[in-house]
């Protein structure tokens, strides 16, 4: 298993840019997205040292810690650090996922199909950051 920890306020994947050069148009990443994808992929290498990336089915858990607001009570506050209270707001879960996946490819899997399972919990914490957890799987019986 591998273990990839990601320091800092996670950054979800944002909706593509277009530019047009001449006669064509160009799709780019927001360059909020594109700096947080590059902090990942800095994370991700340090973890895979010595390690080629995975080839086999793959299962992930991502874990987005999002810093708690500054405002609201003090039990409000303890409420959230608990686990009682979880971050249902924007941005969506599966935004969060595709930033970090994308910015994997290539150093922990070769490609991101080999992700067969995958479970994303979104929480809040004192410390902001977002942890991937990877474990290649081995061939399952036809039941």
């Amino acid at each position: 298993m591998i273990r990839v920890e990601v320091p800092g306020t996670p950054v979800a994947q944002g909706r593509p840019r277009f530019a047009r050069r001449g006669k064509f148009v160009s799709t780019y990443d927001p360059p909020k997205s594109r700096a947080y994808k590059q902090k990942v992929a800095i994370y991700a290498r340090a973890s895979m040292t010595s390690i080629e990336p995975f080839t086999g089915p793959l299962e992930v858990t991502v874990y987005i810690y999002r810093q708690i607001q500054q405002s609201g009570s003090q039990r409000l506050k303890r409420a959230k650090l608990d686990g009682k209270i979880w971050p249902a707001i924007k941005p969506d879960l599966d935004n969060y996922y595709k930033a970090i996946t994308d910015a994997c490819t290539g150093i922990v899997w070769h490609d991101d199909n080999q992700i067969v399972k995958a479970h994303i919990i979104k929480k809040y914490s004192d410390q902001p950051r977002a942890v991937l957890e990877v474990e290649e799987l081995g061939e399952e019986q036809e039941k």
